[in-house]
């Protein structure tokens, strides 16, 4: 028996150590991958950084050329989308987590959610091409576009906030009912504020989602050459990658570094997104603990 259990013990030990060093090993292949191209991407896009990359507009000359209305494009397409997915998911997963009965219902829509957040974002596209597009007669318009990101997001807005309710301890819940506190003042007034940190990290994270994705919007908008600034809902648009992918897919060589300068800006974008969500999750969770 002790020859058996030290030989398991061993291979044991040895399959832990395995499974240790592939981790580490596929971790850091894909890590000096991802710093190799960001380094290519920088060599070709630095010198085409500037502020008219930023203020004008396309164009078919390439020191003319800029990404003013993809930009002004992406903006509009995150903002529309936040305020969209943010209540009706949240809503949603106060509903699911702290009022829905455990049945099979219940069980079929958390399943189904789950499943959501893995379908191909170009199914999303085409989604939102027949459904708010051509059906609801919204044309290719912002509010098309982001109800198309809205529904691209929703799954992972109503999971990150489930989890984030599931986080706040249930003796919280039970000491404000010992008080008399009714379920929804338990809701708003204890479970809420704990789970905003997490809630609000996850929605940011999304948007971030949303404005890196390039097939939904070619599907919803697909122009690349707008000359003017959207200021309204029902305006045409572009977004980022689709100037970006504009740019890659033309023969001259100048623009692919202008393809690799919108990367650039496009990072900046997302890493901003980031920032915001850690500096809210940082804050209201200080105001949590106080």
């Amino acid at each position: 028996m002790r020859t058996r259990d030290i030989v398991r013990a061993t291979r044991r030990k040895f399959a832990g150590s395995l499974l240790l060093s592939l981790f580490i090993l596929s971790t850091a292949t894909a890590m000096i991958a991802l710093a190799l191209l960001l380094v290519d991407v920088a060599n070709k896009g630095a010198p085409w950084l500037s502020w008219h990359l930023v203020t004008n507009y396309p164009s078919r000359f390439p020191k003319q050329a800029g990404l003013r209305s993809a930009l002004l494009g992406s903006i509009w397409i995150a903002g529309l989308t936040g305020a969209i997915c943010f209540p009706i998911g949240v809503g949603a997963a106060v509903y699911l987590h702290e009022y829905a009965p455990k049945n099979r219902l219940t069980s079929f829509i958390n399943l189904n959610i789950f499943n959501l957040s893995g379908v191909p974002s170009i199914v999303y596209g085409l989604l939102g091409l027949g459904l708010f597009v051509d059906l609801l007669a919204l044309g290719r318009s912002i509010i098309a576009g982001a109800l198309t990101m809205a529904l691209l997001v929703l799954p992972t807005v109503i999971v990150a906030s489930r989890e984030a309710l599931a986080a706040v301890p249930e003796g919280h819940r039970f000491g404000a009912y010992a008080l008399g506190a009714s379920q929804w003042q338990v809701v708003r007034r204890i479970v809420l504020p704990q789970a905003l940190p997490g809630i609000l990290t996850g929605t940011v994270l999304a948007m971030s989602r949303a404005i890196g994705e390039a097939a939904p919007m070619i599907a919803v908008s697909a122009l690349v050459y707008i000359t003017f600034d959207p200021t309204s809902p029902l305006d045409r648009f572009t977004v980022l990658p689709i100037q970006i992918f504009n740019w890659v897919s033309r023969p001259q060589a100048d623009f692919a570094g202008l393809a690799a300068a919108g990367i650039i800006v496009l990072l900046i974008v997302l890493l901003a997104l980031n920032a915001t969500a850690i500096l809210l999750r940082n804050k209201y969770q200080r105001r949590v603990r106080e």
